[in-house]
């Protein structure tokens, strides 16, 4: 210590150095005794009433998917409530006890579940080392959502709270909340008197019942409206609603539409884009009940809404609603699983239907909502066609891959406003079709996609692996196979050298326009990123639809026609001169249905095939992936039910790293996530496939049978990835 004139050692100074110390040591004494965060500290007192806490552990690992005991500190007795966010000392071991109490182990979060007077765990309990909030953020609705979410998908309760609670944000929680707003009035019914079951489907909502229903919606911008009012007509009868769309732009389309209707305040936006606070305290809002409406994108399908009565997913057939961390659960069967739990109204709205929506209607949980076809008629733009007969007879495509119908239309339609052409992505991988009708070509054993073994032409099943001789179409007869063709790479560039005076803009992975002008220009996008254009577009050219009519998938039909109507859907209407040209046969059934504009009629269809073949959603079924000896070591201990049939396994590349190009190399150098392999790992994929109503028993038999290995502590080598109801199958 120094003295007050700068001197050290003996005189004045040194007199006062035994005080000094004795503060230093009475300092540092106090300082080690535990306060606002206790740990295992040797005689702690404990809560006098309901002593232990039960704790949901953040180890995302299936064997440890239960609660476990910790024992309550008295100075944390207020504080560590059910649904705080809690941190515990976990992986100590029995060894390490002193005076009863475990010790040691690391810190690690979780979330404490209930408080109970009593443990079945017989030896000593560790104690909560800390409350890190009193926020309860974890209420028994949420809880039980995730259980089930987790069971379905054959995944842990940890891993799906990861996904349904945000992370905290110490500001957000410090922000008051107001109470809720009166509930607005019942909504006059709009455009949706354009329905048949419209006005009924709202005065529904708004009486209070919990109407289901598949909605068609007609082209053009009145949707992100239209869910608005059914939000309105919710909110009218004292009750909650939840609005879940699959990317930012129609976000904040539907954001827009509710501040209209409903004015400020009224309502919460969840999407990445506002930020960790911003999106932590919107999601407090909601927790709290100062606000009774949200609309978000993937991760607001666990919003807790208050009195929920109405759940709302537009365009399900999206990718993006479909999550890409485990447990992967899909927006729409955690809509599903809401609407049964919380007895809500549920609203599946689109421009297309998806053959999950068509199942919906036919097994009577929910009731069709769609337009009469005068109204469809005037709604919708003129559809015509381009096929390989016309591009054979067509110079001009040959020369630039373009048909001279494309060019005309094109050139026509930018005399009145923009021109919208739409590109499949690079990238698809080509399988094998019939030459003369472009069926794919499928398995006669399972009905997996047929590819070229290697340079001989030997046919395989993607599937089951098994080999496939004297192969025939089953539509036309034909024998003669082909390759499935990709997308032109310089279409843009083939454009903007064709019409010189117009401008070119790109929308696409690098740069994603939301709106572009009423004003004459050619609009390039790839599938999903397509502006809406003031006044709406003039005309749309729909090109190499082979591109993703020949996806080795089983939707790939059923995706290109959704692509397809939602980049028709921004045309005007056929009175007003828009027109859409399709580069696809006509006879085929999506191209037929496009025309037609008939996405129910297809989905219907597509639906009755899948039954016959044993096809998902009708069938159950889930993939098992991983290195070769990993997935036969797990198909082995697998104990599946009597009625499951495993398909393959067949090698088949890992999954690709987001980002990353096509090819052998693709994705070096990138940072990978856990399970997916790197770069040219090789991986084999197995297909188990159930009958309805085994769903349940397949996800517990894969849980089961990937705890039990993991808790014998398999190396990374040896770990397998399960996905139940896999997006792509093949």
């Amino acid at each position: 210590m120094s003295s007050e004139d700068g001197t050290r050692g003996g005189g004045a100074a040194g007199d006062g150095e035994p005080e000094q110390l004795a503060l230093v040591r009475e300092a540092v004494r106090r300082a080690k005794v535990p306060r606002a965060k206790p740990r295992t500290w040797r005689g702690a007192a404990l809560a006098k009433e309901l002593p232990v806490a039960r704790v949901l552990v953040d180890k995302g690992v299936l064997h440890l998917d239960r609660y476990f005991d910790y024992a309550v500190p008295e100075e944390l007795d207020e504080v560590a409530q059910p649904g705080v966010r809690v941190r515990v000392r976990f992986g100590a071991g029995g060894r390490n006890v002193r005076e009863g109490r475990r010790e040691g182990g690391s810190l690690i979060d979780g979330f404490l579940v209930e408080r109970v007077a009593e443990s079945d765990y017989s030896g000593p309990l560790a104690a909560l080392a800390q409350v890190v909030s009193p926020e309860p953020v974890l209420g028994p609705e949420l809880l039980g959502l995730a259980r089930a979410v987790a069971d379905r998908y054959a995944g842990s309760l940890a891993d799906v709270l990861q996904l349904a609670v945000p992370p905290r944000h110490g500001r957000a929680e410090a922000v008051r909340m107001g109470e809720p707003a009166s509930p607005p009035p019942a909504p006059e019914p709009g455009s949706w008197l354009r329905y048949g079951r419209g006005r009924e489907f709202l005065r529904a909502l708004a009486d209070g019942g919990a109407p289901r229903a598949v909605w068609t919606a007609l082209p053009g911008p009145e949707w992100a409206e239209e869910i608005a009012r059914a939000v309105q007509a919710t909110l009218a009868s004292g009750r909650g609603a939840l609005v879940v769309v699959p990317a930012g732009r129609p976000a904040a389309r539907v954001d827009e539409a509710l501040g209209r209707l409903l004015g400020e305040g009224r309502h919460a936006l969840l999407t990445a884009d506002a930020g960790q606070e911003r999106r932590y305290r919107e999601w407090l809002a909601v927790r709290r009940g100062a606000v009774r409406a949200v609309v978000g994108t993937r991760a607001a399908m666990f919003a807790p809404v208050r009195d929920l009565g109405l759940v709302v997913v537009w365009d399900d057939g999206d990718a993006s609603h479909s999550d890409d961390n485990a447990p992967f659960p899909h927006v729409r069967e955690v809509l599903e699983l809401r609407a049964s739990r919380d007895k809500c109204g549920f609203l599946l709205g689109s421009w297309s239907c998806t053959v999950e929506a068509a199942q919906l209607v036919e097994s009577g949980w929910a009731a069709p909502i769609a337009a009469g076809r005068e109204q469809v008629r005037a709604t919708a733009p003129l559809v015509r066609t381009v096929g390989d007969a016309d591009l054979a007879r067509d110079e001009a495509a040959r020369a630039a891959r373009l048909p001279s119908l494309a060019w005309q239309v094109a050139r026509d339609g930018l005399r009145d406003g923009p021109v919208l052409v739409q590109v499949p992505r690079r990238g698809y991988v080509p399988r094998m079709a019939c030459a003369r009708c472009r069926e794919p070509a499928r398995c006669r054993h399972c009905a997996g996609p047929l590819q070229a073994r290697d340079d001989s032409g030997a046919l395989r099943c993607g599937w089951c692996g098994r080999e496939e001789a004297g192969w025939h179409c089953p539509e036309c007869g034909g024998h003669r196979l082909r390759a499935q063709v990709v997308g032109a790479r310089r279409t843009a560039e083939e454009l903007g050298r064709a019409f010189p005076a117009v401008p070119v803009r790109i929308s696409g992975r690098e740069q994603v326009l939301d709106t572009v002008p009423g004003t004459p220009a050619l609009v390039v996008s790839t599938p999903g990123a397509e502006p809406v254009a003031e006044g709406g577009y003039a005309a749309a050219l729909l090109l190499d639809g082979w591109a993703m009519l020949g996806r080795p998938d089983l939707r790939a039909g059923e995706d290109a026609l959704r692509r397809w109507i939602g980049a028709a859907a921004l045309v005007r209407n056929q009175g007003d001169g828009g027109t859409v040209v399709v580069v696809a046969e006509a006879t085929l059934r999506p191209v037929q249905a496009l025309v037609r504009w008939d996405p129910v009629g297809h989905a219907v269809r597509e639906l009755a095939e899948r039954a016959e073949l044993g096809f998902p959603p009708v069938s159950r079924m889930a993939a098992v992936s991983g290195p070769a000896q990993a997935v036969s070591d797990f198909l082995t201990a697998v104990e599946l039910p009597s009625d499951a049939e495993v398909l393959g396994p067949v090698p088949v590349a890992g999954p690709p790293v987001p980002g990353a190009s096509a090819g052998p190399a693709a994705g070096a150098g990138r940072a990978r996530r856990a399970g997916v392999p790197a770069p040219g790992e090789p991986w084999e994929r197995a297909l188990i496939r159930v009958p309805p109503g085994s769903g349940a028993a397949l996800a517990g038999a894969l849980k089961s049978a990937q705890a039990a290995r993991m808790a014998r502590g398999v190396n990374e080598g040896a770990r397998v990835r399960i996905r139940v109801d896999p997006l792509d199958i093949g």
